[in-house]
């Protein structure tokens, strides 16, 4: 089974050209982050055209107030099911589904300075959805906004720390603790696998969204299993460089 995650930045001018690269991969289940008003009928249209004749979105619960209205949308070229989510702030921001025995979790946190600690309580809504129901197999894929930074050893920073690696007081360790939650506590005490580290170890650097010419940046773009295999990973860099979107795409491919 392959899975591709992209945050596709909302960008309607290149969206036939970021359709083109997604149905290119084949993927078997495709979640899209930024995904707009503006850009979903093209979305759903070419996604359809090329067999993906399930799916499911948040578009319209983003409510028109916010600064950047934004959704994930999940494709399947099987039946799909949408599922309760966690009682997230932003519920136009995690979308999960059901393809057969797998559940899907699709989620584009939101970025620090968001309002009301928005990426904090998503972040803690989520883990705790995960642990008050546990179930396997299953997918948490998409732009998690975190970490800061990867030690060899797995251990990772969060944006909670400074870039010298101090805790910033004016977040303080229940920021540290809930960015942590997905991409450090869930495989360090749930037995989830980090799908592309399982593969490549962390010993290199490899941001899916950096500041211009590659420098900089970090890999807030995820691929967690729980009860799967992953077999396959790559990020698809050349997208971003070529300017379809600020963000990498990551291709994974997983057995039971």
């Amino acid at each position: 089974m392959r899975v591709l995650t992209w945050n596709v930045a909302g960008r309607a001018s290149r969206q036939a050209e970021q359709a083109a690269a997604v149905v290119a991969v084949g993927a078997d289940l495709v979640a899209l982050q930024e995904v707009t008003k503006r850009t979903l009928p093209a979305w759903l249209a070419a996604l359809e055209a090329a067999g993906y004749a399930h799916h499911a979105d948040t578009v319209a619960l983003a409510p028109p107030e916010r600064r950047r209205p934004l959704g994930v949308l999940t494709a399947a070229r099987e039946a799909l099911t949408p599922l309760e989510p966690p009682p997230v702030p932003w519920p136009e921001r995690v979308l999960v589904t059901a393809h057969g025995d797998l559940q899907l979790v699709n989620l584009h946190s939101p970025i620090a300075p968001a309002p009301e600690l928005a990426k904090i309580r998503t972040h803690e809504m989520v883990a705790a959805y995960l642990g008050a129901e546990p179930h396997s197999p299953r997918v948490l894929c998409g732009d998690l906004n975190t970490p800061r930074r990867e030690h060899a050893d797995g251990s990772v920073l969060t944006f909670a720390h400074a870039s010298s690696g101090r805790l910033r007081p004016e977040r303080g360790e229940r920021w540290d603790a809930a960015e942590r939650a997905l991409v450090h506590t869930l495989r360090a005490e749930h037995g989830w696998l980090d799908a592309f580290r399982a593969l490549h170890g962390y010993e290199h650097r490899e941001a899916s969204w950096t500041f211009a010419h590659d420098r900089g940046g970090w890999r807030l773009d995820h691929v967690l299993v729980h009860g799967l295999t992953p077999t396959a990973a790559a990020y698809a860099h050349e997208w971003r460089r070529n300017g379809l979107s600020d963000h990498s795409a990551l291709i994974v491919d997983l057995v039971r």
